[in-house]
């Protein structure tokens, strides 16, 4: 595009200001580095992308929008440039006018070429840049199209640098619904509605699988928030194995505990000091999060060249530098204990907290596949990787639950003492020990890893701890001339192996531990890998479940056991409703949802409130034996509230169960989902689209736990009633047979207390052993019907559950609107 004398000549000339609202294109000075992405509804819908440069806004119109899939390439054709003031624009263009239709500021944040590039690369036709917004991270690429034709102007793709931050393909459009500046949807800024002052939603993609939590409870106060002991990893020596396993990167710094309440932050060390002046920016990060209270678990760390390093750490507290919080696991929240609930629904409930501030990330976990993880955080350099039982609680001890595999030995030493340096000053080496049994043990020395800063540090503190006799007995000739001190720094220390008397060999310094009492230092020796069990014992294994398929009660089991990780953060904890068919499918089956304990004790009762005013006790369960157990039951199907048994009166989603009649093939109901969601998205509700594992989909909305039962129900109601009144010829929401004739029942009535819907993972009674899985909108384009898993898939459904495409599914931070 070429250059002209004023660069908003052609902005200026395609607009009437005494019509538009747009502001005026005058050069005004700017920051340099600002970048805003608006939703432009006009003659077609896109998004608008724009980057500060030169003192004006370069922008491009992205057809689709932006994709976090790097597969994706979305065609972005150049417009002209455009005024800084245009970045804080919202509002309506009139139709009239030179783009008339409705924009919203969709995305807004600070932009920076890759090191080594500039903006002038765009003149070359390509730019590699790094974007910082509420919605839009990490690494973009676009790139300029050689000409067509008689082509007038300029066509580019924008793509996504494949990095942390890459997700789905269309995960940025269908879950960013409303403005970053005024929490506002497409229709209400059509129709003039004022700026939401509590935006009734965090605006922004769930990178955020949004949780389900009660807001507006008791809470606790500050001086409530007590530190609780951690749980601990133990040391093993190889990855373990099988999908009840969920993995993490082992972050290479200080553990921490950080307590929340009253708008106020405490950061413990993991033996409970507080550390809140240490670490003032994880703090003040925390501090803002949208949390009544909380105690949130985690890793505090700095980067050297991309990687968490523990030096670099050590330098960023003593001269205040970047420090980053990776927050793994939430033990509490707005004064509910979580400490009883899987790891994986813990973490679920904590993703959503972590949004906007860099100071503090969700870490990010894989289910299965550790051994994947494990070799490329070697291969990288990293420290290890930590693995977890996905399906259990959370317990303030060591425990073989939590697993540490590193990919170089290194652990904490006690400093016993030192040998001098032979130039007169400093030391050449550390004398080192391990608490044992009858006292302290020598462990070695270590005499690498020692810059001339960090030695004039350690030892002005070893001069001040100074003894004459030593605490521990060591060979003469590897101590002569050691100068001793009491023992109470710790230092941690790598190393190659260790001679059989336990002494280090080829060792290297990585720093002190101050979070670390000396008396609890010892030795680490790695245990052998135990597989997770499960306890209950499934009788008849052979019998078959489902004849047509030979899929027997033992492969079931085996199923519900394999899939348990990313089942129970939709199954677990809520009521359920039990199909049992104890003779297989093709015979007597029927629905349960009370036990008077014949279940036994892996699956739990919850006492509800009847109708007449008594109660009764409902099954529901929290881990994979759970499960099991209700298989040796006879149970295939598990159907749920929509609720927890935490907030029961208040559901955490809505289930709209697209219901087909016989006549209709699955291509109508694809495009009635479609259109339930974009009708949803227009009131500024995220759904997510899951096979019921029979003829039909269901459009799920995730709901923060916040209306109560009657005003869900009423609003499943009118919603559903209002699409079938506008296209009757397509929809009915009456449950009746013949009102369904040639149509797709939306069945709403899945949105009343008591009322339950089938499960994500969940195998359906029916020939073939289906299963009933979540998928992409982007997929479900394509997918031929809502049966194509079954029980003998659950290795590619831990495998899919793990990919971008369906990252975030099922998770949206939001409450219901006015209709």
């Amino acid at each position: 595009m070429a250059k002209a004398a004023d660069p908003l000549a052609l902005y200026n000339a395609k607009r009437d200001f005494a019509k538009t609202a747009e502001p005026a294109g005058t050069l005004a000075p700017g920051h340099g580095n600002r970048f805003i992405v608006q939703k432009h509804d006009a003659t077609r819908l896109h998004w608008d992308f724009r980057l500060e440069v030169d003192g004006v806004l370069k922008s491009w119109a992205v057809t689709r929008g932006p994709s976090l899939d790097p597969e994706q390439k979305r065609l972005a054709v150049r417009t002209e440039d455009h005024p800084l003031s245009y970045a804080d624009f919202e509002g309506i263009i009139p139709a009239s006018e030179y783009g008339g239709g409705t924009v919203m500021l969709w995305d807004s944040g600070t932009w920076a070429p890759i090191a080594g590039k500039s903006a002038k690369d765009l003149e070359k036709g390509h730019l590699h840049f790094i974007l910082d917004g509420t919605r839009m991270k990490g690494e973009w690429l676009l790139i300029r199209l050689k000409p067509r034709g008689k082509e007038r102007g300029e066509n580019w793709l924008l793509r996504k640098i494949d990095d942390a931050e890459a997700g789905g393909t269309d995960t940025l459009v269908e879950t960013g619904l409303t403005s970053v500046a005024t929490g506002r949807t497409m229709v209400e800024i059509a129709e003039g509605a004022k700026p939401h002052t509590s935006p009734r939603r965090r605006p922004g993609p769930p990178s955020s699988k949004s949780g389900t939590r009660q807001r507006g409870g008791p809470g606790l106060r500050r001086g409530d928030v007590k530190f609780q002991d951690l749980q601990l990893a133990t040391l093993v020596d190889s990855v373990p194995t099988g999908s009840g396993w969920l993995h993490e990167v082992k972050y290479d710094g200080y553990r921490a505990l950080v307590a929340l309440s009253g708008g106020k932050a405490q950061v413990f060390t993991r033996s409970g000091l507080d550390w809140t002046d240490t670490f003032p920016g994880i703090a003040d990060a925390a501090s803002a999060l949208d949390v009544d209270s909380a105690l949130i678990d985690g890793e505090i760390v700095a980067f050297k060249d991309g990687r968490p390093d523990f030096s670099t750490l050590k330098d960023a507290i003593s001269n205040a530098g970047e420090m980053t919080l990776f927050a793994f696991d939430l033990l509490s929240l707005d004064g509910e204990d979580l400490t009883g609930l899987p790891n994986i629904q813990r973490k679920e409930r904590l993703r959503p907290l972590i949004a906007g501030d860099p100071r503090i990330q969700f870490a990010e976990h894989i289910l299965g596949s550790g051994e994947t993880l494990f070799e490329t955080m070697c291969r990288e350099g990293y420290e290890g990787v930590v693995s977890k039982r996905a399906d259990a609680p959370y317990r303030g001890r060591r425990t073989t639950d939590w697993l540490k595999i590193k990919c170089t030995k290194r652990q904490e030493f006690v400093i016993v003492g030192w040998l001098p340096s032979e130039k007169g000053r400093g030391f050449r080496s550390l004398l080192l020990g391990l608490n044992g049994p009858d006292g302290l043990i020598y462990a070695g020395k270590v005499g690498t890893g020692f810059d001339q800063a960090r030695i004039e540090e350690l030892s002005a503190k070893l001069a001040r701890i100074e003894r004459k006799t030593p605490t521990v007995k060591a060979p003469r000739a590897a101590v002569r001339g050691a100068r001793w001190v009491t023992p109470k720094l710790v230092a941690e220390v790598a190393y190659a192996e260790t001679t059989p008397d336990g002494v280090l060999r080829h060792s290297s310094f990585i720093g002190l531990r101050e979070d670390k009492p000396a008396a609890d230092v010892t030795a680490e020796t790695p245990a052998p890998v135990a597989a997770p069990e499960i306890h209950v014992k499934v009788s008849s294994r052979d019998r078959l479940v489902f004849p047509e398929s030979d899929v027997t009660k033992g492969d079931l089991a085996d199923y519900y056991a394999k899939v348990a990780p990313v089942m129970l953060p939709w199954a677990a904890n809520r009521p359920i409703s039990l199909v049992r068919c104890p003779q297989g499918r093709g015979k007597a089956c029927f629905f349960q949802k009370h036990d008077a304990g014949s279940f036994g004790d892996h699956v739990k009762q919850v006492p509800i409130r009847e109708k007449d005013g008594g109660s009764e006790d409902y099954l529901y369960l929290d881990d994979a034996d759970g499960l099991v157990a209700c298989v040796q039951m006879g149970t295939i199907e598990f159907h749920g509230w929509g609720s927890s048994v935490a907030t029961l009166e208040q559901p955490d989603r809505m289930v709209f169960d697209l219901d087909p009649d016989e006549g209709l093939d699955f291509g109508h109901v694809k495009k009635a989902a479609a259109d339930l969601k974009e009708h949803l998205a227009e009131i500024g509700l995220t759904s997510f689209a899951m096979l019921s594992g029979g003829k039909g989909v269901h459009v799920v909305v995730p709901l923060k736990p916040q209306a109560e039962w009657p005003a869900v129900k009423d609003f499943a109601d009118r919603f559903s009633r209002a699409l079938a009144g506008a296209e009757p010829e397509r929809f009915t929401a009456t449950m009746s047979k013949a009102k369904r004739k040639g149509r797709i029942f939306i069945d709403w009535l899945r949105n009343q207390r008591g009322s339950t819907a089938v499960l994500p993972y969940v195998a359906r009674a029916r020939a073939g052993a289906p299963v009933a899985v979540p998928v992409s909108w982007a997929e479900l384009r394509d997918v031929e019907n809502a049966h194509i898993w079954s029980v003998r898939d659950g290795d590619a459904l831990i495998e899919r559950a793990n990919s971008r495409a369906l990252a975030g599914w099922g998770f949206a931070d939001q409450v219901l609107p006015d209709l």
